[in-house]
């Protein structure tokens, strides 16, 4: 895998994100593999407890990391939920929320370091014969929850209204597979 490109988060402007700091690096490899990294930094977040290497729903209701994986001319998407508990999820989609459905999938490797004020999320997900192939475009999201319940929503880029990470106007890299 080759490193592709590393990006700043950021907040949507109506959820609290003051003091908080968020960013993503994304690798491609070949045969569909995919490496995320996601980094936040700030006082009093909250973690989900931990909870070991299981597929779950509703992973985004507390601090999550999002990946949306689609092909450039398709409205068929991938969307990958990495949680610090360990739990993850994987949807694909036909079109904008439509169709959606769990495919069968390799558990991604998943490691979390966390100190005080940061988290570090790092994932290596087995997307074959799911992603599509030649060019990906690309959504990097998370949701990060504070010790007093209040969440912020964190992407590359934010459609108008309420946050919405399926909006592909957020999917904003695209990437060709490398050796």
């Amino acid at each position: 895998m080759h490193p592709i490109d590393s990006a700043v988060l950021v907040p949507h402007p109506q959820t609290p994100a003051a003091g908080l700091r968020a960013e993503a690096r994304v690798e491609r490899g070949i045969g569909g593999h995919l490496r995320l990294v996601y980094v936040v930094e700030g006082d009093n977040l909250r973690l989900p407890d931990p909870a070991g290497l299981e597929r779950a729903d509703g992973l985004w209701r507390t601090t999550c990391f999002e990946a949306f994986v689609g092909a450039p001319k398709s409205e068929a998407y991938l969307e990958v939920n990495l949680s610090p508990s360990g739990r993850w999820a994987l949807y694909a989609f036909d079109g904008y929320r439509q169709g959606m459905r769990s495919p069968p999938a390799p558990p991604p490797d998943i490691e979390v370091k966390t100190s005080p004020g940061r988290i570090e999320l790092a994932a290596r997900i087995d997307l074959a014969g799911l992603a599509p192939e030649g060019v990906w475009r690309l959504g990097l999201t998370a949701v990060i929850e504070r010790a007093d319940g209040a969440k912020s929503y964190w992407s590359l880029a934010h459609p108008e209204g309420k946050p919405d990470f399926h909006n592909a106007s957020g999917f904003l890299l695209t990437r060709a597979e490398h050796a």
